[in-house]
């Protein structure tokens, strides 16, 4: 029929020119017309940092506190659940969840045997008790789920001696009691909390002889001096007089039966005749009130016990629409010793919000990172990072070669004066754009770039007055990302106005007075500081999640190597020269970085200005990334578990420069030329000088070997 071939005619027609179309389409050049590469989308930023609610803050912690979640225990796995249930749900959560577990070597102490510390008479009659549970003041303090005060790994053992007082229970303390004349063989000493880490006070104490250790935390360090009852919780923030702080008395972090490896059926584990870093000795923590009442002989009972239990990490994933393949990380760990209500819940509080907020984009299909975001909520960590120690072990290449950058949140809000951000350098300039456009809580109209570099400031040789950023040690998660993995890493919080206290940290710290009603009515009343630290926090993922160039400023870590070096000229140029050691290498190294670190910093400026293709951008941000991993030397300090960054290493020599180098002097320092100990400074030298090459080497055109 005609109509047919018309019809017929037609749709070929149609079809040819739909296919010309289809062709003309993909056969004309693209690159002046095309939309630029997917980057951070400032309303989307707006966005959520409008959706961060504070009351919902305040209602997470409720949740997370409401009862002690010590790790491994049932509360803990509710948790685990909890966390499950909310980023897998349909409305706000992530595109998936997941919790991963390890069997892990923790400590406890008896329930049949609760640890006890007596005065005891001429006769052996107990003169005197310590408190073996602290006041319940609120009706939260004297639950079944409530542990005991004890001293996590320390051994069991009933010493008893006379009582000692050592200070802090430094190598130096135990020398003085010593020049005094002071027998102490055989006693028990009573150290403070402070100056050493708690496993180190046990160490020295042991190496002189001690039999047991008492810890306690002095209201001088922790409550302003302040000691009656009705100046303490519940009538203020401070420490009430009985007061115990917990904690790990482990030398390490990470599961202590499987170093190096994570804590899954298949690893190796370590005899447990064969570990090494438990407290040597019996230890117990004490309230002061029961400091004060210490005189005479004592008679410490520490029945701990060492149990394998299984400890949950839970993670939630958003993939990246353009780079899945790169991370950036976002945790905090999820057990406490008690309630936890600041630490670690603040920080879980301030997650699960941040989670809901970006979860809602993304259900709701408005937004997906250009990169992926990886939240974390880690296991055991009371006990020695353990949860993120074993996830990194496990995971090592994986994270090593994809991670951008590593962002813990642990105590979200210690104070409510100020931001305090620790990290390493090149994190400074992602930290800087985000609280310049962020309100700070309290009166006024000031960012909180403005308010912290109030508190918290030092002069820049390249911009002036900045806010001060700390440095990273080990008292959280980030400790294996940055030493083991050598990942970019920061940690945010708020904190004290350190004109006003002396503490050495918020009073109630791993005690059973630190709950809801602590953070709620004295911490932070309307909770706008954890809004604060969320909305900090956010728009850090955000940028580095979005972000079209990795705003990683490398060029930043000048600075601290630069001063680094004037340290060492300074205060350590003169002694190496004694004994024919040159820093000339360490100044050109240092030199040579520089000046790479300046170039690359202009080849990204220039890129910039024009259309980038996305490879090479790539390749460029890779070169940011990694540049952290080069600062690794694994086999640079073999006496010390997991730390392999040269430049963030424990130091014990006093001279504030490149660790490996300090500790090195300070050994050799009073031994002759040629022995072991100024060959060890050599090595040490050339380590870093090494590192500062590679450095370097990283930052230039990636087409230059």
């Amino acid at each position: 029929m005609q109509w047919t071939k018309v019809l017929g005619l037609g749709l070929g027609a149609a079809a040819l020119l739909g296919l010309g179309i289809i062709l003309g389409h993909f056969a004309i050049p693209k690159k002046a017309n095309s939309p630029a590469p997917q980057d951070l989308d400032l309303e989307i930023l707006e966005t959520v940092m409008e959706q961060l609610d504070a009351h919902r803050i305040r209602e997470n912690l409720r949740e997370l506190s409401r009862e002690p979640h010590l790790a491994s225990s049932p509360r803990d796995e509710d948790l685990v659940q909890l966390l499950l249930q909310r980023w897998k749900d349909p409305e706000s959560g992530l595109d998936s969840a997941e919790a991963s577990t390890y069997e892990v070597l923790l400590s406890f102490p008896s329930q049949e045997q609760p640890n006890v510390v007596d005065i005891v008479g001429p006769t052996g009659g107990i003169i005197h008790s310590c408190h073996r549970t602290e006041e319940n003041v609120t009706g939260e303090q004297g639950g079944p789920d409530v542990v005991q005060p004890y001293a996590a790994y320390a051994p069991s053992g009933t010493p008893q001696g006379l009582l000692v007082y050592a200070n802090r229970g430094a190598e130096e303390d135990f020398k003085e009691l010593q020049t005094q004349g002071i027998k102490l063989e055989g006693t028990i000493a009573l150290t403070r909390y402070g100056g050493v880490g708690r496993g180190a006070k046990a160490v020295n104490a042991a190496k002189h002889g001690i039999a047991g250790v008492l810890v306690y935390t002095d209201p001088a360090d922790i409550n302003d001096g302040l000691s009656s009852p009705d100046e303490t919780f519940p009538n203020s923030w401070y420490l009430p007089p009985s007061g115990v702080e917990r904690g790990s008395y482990y030398e390490y972090f990470g599961d202590p039966l499987t170093p190096y490896l994570p804590a899954v059926p298949s690893s190796f584990r370590v005899d447990l005749a064969n570990v090494s870093g438990f407290p040597p000795i019996p230890t117990q923590p004490i309230g002061f009130q029961d400091a004060r009442d210490l005189l005479c002989q004592v008679n410490v009972s520490v029945y701990n016990r060492l149990e394998l239990r299984n400890s949950s990490n839970v993670l939630g994933i958003i993939r990246g629409a353009v780079e899945p393949d790169r991370y950036v990380l976002y945790g905090n760990h999820r057990d406490s010793w008690v309630h936890g209500a600041v630490d670690p819940s603040s920080g879980t509080a301030i997650l699960l919000e941040l989670s809901r907020v970006l979860g809602t984009l993304l259900k709701k299909g408005t937004w997906r990172p250009r990169r992926s975001i990886v939240f974390a909520s880690w296991g055991a960590e009371e006990f020695g990072l353990i949860g993120s120690t074993e996830f990194t072990e496990e995971f090592f290449n994986k994270l090593q070669e994809r991670t951008v950058a590593y962002i813990n949140v642990d105590i979200s809000v210690f104070a409510n004066a100020t931001l305090r951000v620790q990290g390493t350098p090149p994190v400074q300039s992602v930290v800087f754009s985000a609280t310049k456009e962020i309100r700070s809580p309290g009166p006024g109209d000031l960012s909180i770039y403005d308010n912290w570099i109030r508190y918290f400031n030092r002069s820049s040789p390249v911009y002036g007055l900045v806010p001060s950023l700390g440095s990273l040690g080990a008292g959280s998660d980030y400790a294996p990302f940055i030493h083991f993995l050598g990942i970019s890493s920061m940690d945010i919080a708020y904190t004290y106005d350190r004109s006003k206290t002396s503490a050495r940290i918020y009073p109630t710290y791993h005690t059973a007075f630190d709950t809801f009603d602590y953070v709620d009515k004295f911490l932070d009343p309307g909770f706008s500081s954890h809004q604060a630290v969320a909305r900090t926090a956010g728009s850090v993922i955000l940028r580095l999640s979005d972000s079209f160039f990795l705003p990683l400023k490398v060029s930043d870590y000048s600075e601290t190597l630069r001063s680094f070096l004037q340290a060492a000229q300074q205060d350590l140029g003169a002694l190496l020269e004694q004994h024919s050691i040159s820093l000339g290498p360490l100044v050109t190294a240092v030199e040579k970085f520089e000046a790479e670190a300046a170039a690359l910093g202009q080849r990204i400026s220039t890129l910039q200005k024009g259309s980038p293709d996305p490879l090479q951008v790539r390749m460029l941000n890779d070169q940011l990334m990694l540049l952290e991993r080069t600062f690794l030397n694994p086999r640079a300090f073999p006496e010390e578990r997991y730390y392999s960054h040269v430049l963030w290493a424990p130091r014990t020599g006093s001279v504030v420069t490149f660790p490996g180098l300090s500790n090195a002097c300070s050994r050799a320092r009073d031994t002759a030329s040629g022995s072991e100990a100024w060959a060890e400074v050599q090595r040490q030298l050339s380590i870093v000088v090494t590192a500062l090459e590679s450095a370097a080497a990283t930052l230039r055109p990636v087409a230059d070997l």
